[in-house]
């Protein structure tokens, strides 16, 4: 009796340490999700925590975060409770300070909103040497939609306005079908406006790194044009304008594996859709942009780059594989 009692006392120990344990390690994975930091509570440079409607883009540097208008700001004066508060900034970017009056803080940061308040009690003879502590309460995050040839589609949800090259980055990136313009939506006062800029994944970015795109922007990456090389070419097709979205003749050609024995090098033809609906042709000697005496012509999309078989040639080829069968045939024969 007392062995088997004692088998039935570390059993049930072993039971409630596994609870234990078991409850512990589920409570710290549920922390650390919830808090989005690990245990050293430091947040990565390059933050990104999903959210219900996406995905929520943490600044790597908060102190570069800049105030925007629906901030609420934690405003304490050393030893001065009356000029403390919590304090809203409003949509034009003032923040109403008790004996002072509104204060201009949107696009400051943290610690250059702090300055302001400190300098605009001194300079109002409030306070001779004020010591304010500023804090972010509440943070308003900018909702943007990035669409097209980009890794992760969707909705980012930003704590701050990110440059245009920032949002693609945290959208996954150019995908290698992507075309060489970016157009974004901006609605402001009912009015919707579309801008394009000229980007390439081979680009440095200097072009969109300046580009701020705000609340409510939506973000389209178009998918690369499409070039048709048709004719007397080892594989005629359409093929996506990959290089940034340029692709010349010469290239196009290099995709369809250059031109067969039949092709009438001579008269290449391109041609080209109008905007009106109308058709333009170009003559191209193949020949000559082989040999650098012409540069190869940028294509545009849409474009059908013709190659046409020389009926010489097709008639050679057309007796040479004649004579080649029969004299097989004869072979064959003889055999």
């Amino acid at each position: 009796m007392k062995l088997r009692f004692f088998y039935c006392s570390v059993l049930a120990f072993s039971i409630a340490t596994f609870a234990v344990a078991l409850h512990a390690q589920s409570s710290g994975t549920t922390l650390q999700n919830s808090s989005g930091m690990s245990s050293a509570g430091n947040v990565s440079s390059a933050a990104m925590t999903t959210a219900g409607s996406g995905l929520t883009a943490v600044p790597e540097d908060f102190s570069k975060l800049k105030i925007a208008p629906g901030f609420l700001l934690d405003v304490e004066v050393y030893d001065e409770p009356d000029l403390s508060a919590h304090l809203r900034v409003g949509d034009n970017g003032n923040v109403i300070m008790p004996l002072v009056g509104p204060i201009h803080v949107a696009e400051d940061t943290q610690a250059e909103a702090q300055q302001k308040i400190q300098e605009s009690l001194k300079s109002a003879k409030i306070l001779t040497n004020p010591q304010v502590t500023l804090n972010v309460v509440q943070y308003v995050s900018t909702l943007v939609t990035v669409l097209g040839e980009v890794g992760s589609p969707g909705r980012l949800q930003l704590l701050a306005p990110h440059s245009l090259l920032d949002v693609i980055s945290l959208a996954g990136g150019e995908t290698a079908f992507a075309g060489g313009v970016i157009q974004v939506r901006h609605e402001e006062a009912g009015k919707v406006t579309t801008a394009s800029y000229h980007y390439g994944r081979s680009s440095n970015g200097d072009t969109i790194s300046g580009i701020m795109i705000h609340d409510g922007d939506t973000v389209i990456v178009a998918r690369a044009g499409i070039v048709y090389v048709l004719g007397a070419v080892t594989r005629p097709g359409g093929f996506l304008m990959q290089e940034d979205g340029k692709l010349d003749a010469a290239q196009a050609l290099s995709l369809a594996l250059g031109t067969t024995i039949q092709a009438k090098t001579g008269s290449i033809h391109i041609i080209r859709r109008r905007p009106d609906g109308t058709f333009v042709e170009f003559g191209l000697n193949y020949q000559d942009m082989v040999n650098g005496k012409i540069t190869p012509p940028q294509l545009q999309a849409q474009d059908i780059v013709y190659v046409p078989v020389s009926k010489l040639k097709n008639a050679l080829t057309d007796s040479t594989s004649v004579i080649s069968s029969a004299t097989s045939a004869a072979i064959y024969t003889l055999r």
